[in-house]
């Protein structure tokens, strides 16, 4: 399999789970041409069945990774600025560490303009499930998509103390709003 193609997979493996309608976005600054001529942000318009917007990475991982790996995050506004959100995290799996589930990471600002939640935590997809996960290829190959879900400092801090199974089960308990960039933490 060559790039195109496995490009090409991953983006079908986003239209199957999320519809057909999608707008591919760039971010003229920042280490965005550092990632390729494959890497995009795709953006995901509110349908009837999920009422939000989405943006997806394709080409954060590449064909030959040993853990391949996309993100998405959920905004209940258009905001093209998780464009560069997505960007800088593609950039750290890239050329800093590789990333994986349960993960955080900080993006040093804000998820939105003020923000209480300026990390990231890769956690599995759990509003679309296993359909959306892992796409496996013929080769057995296998990238995952995780949803990257912005969370507050404190909220690192407990999962550092506590373990990210513990943090999920208070967001589960206390009824998690991943779509408000401006909540209270809940630890």
């Amino acid at each position: 399999m060559d790039t195109v193609l496995y490009h090409q997979k991953l983006l079908e493996h986003y239209t199957c789970n999320w519809g057909q309608e999608y707008n591919v976005l760039t971010w003229s600054k920042g280490p965005y041409k550092d990632l390729g001529d494959h890497f995009r942000v795709l953006e995901f318009p509110p349908t009837t069945e999920r009422n939000m917007w989405a943006y997806a990475t394709i080409g954060m991982s590449g064909l030959h990774d040993e853990f391949a790996l996309e993100l998405h995050i959920f905004s209940g506004e258009q905001d093209e600025t998780l464009v560069e959100s997505l960007i800088v995290v593609a950039h750290y799996h890239r050329f800093g560490a590789s990333l994986g589930h349960w993960h955080t990471i900080n993006w040093g600002r804000g998820w939105r303009m003020d923000s209480p939640c300026s990390y990231g935590l890769i956690a599995l997809p759990y509003l679309d499930g296993p359909k959306l996960e892992i796409l496996t290829f013929d080769n057995n190959k296998s990238v995952h998509f995780y949803w990257l879900l912005p969370i507050t400092e404190e909220e690192v801090a407990f999962k550092k103390g506590n373990g990210a199974e513990k943090l999920e089960e208070i967001f589960e308990e206390r009824g998690l709003n991943y779509l408000d960039p401006f909540r209270d933490t809940l630890v």
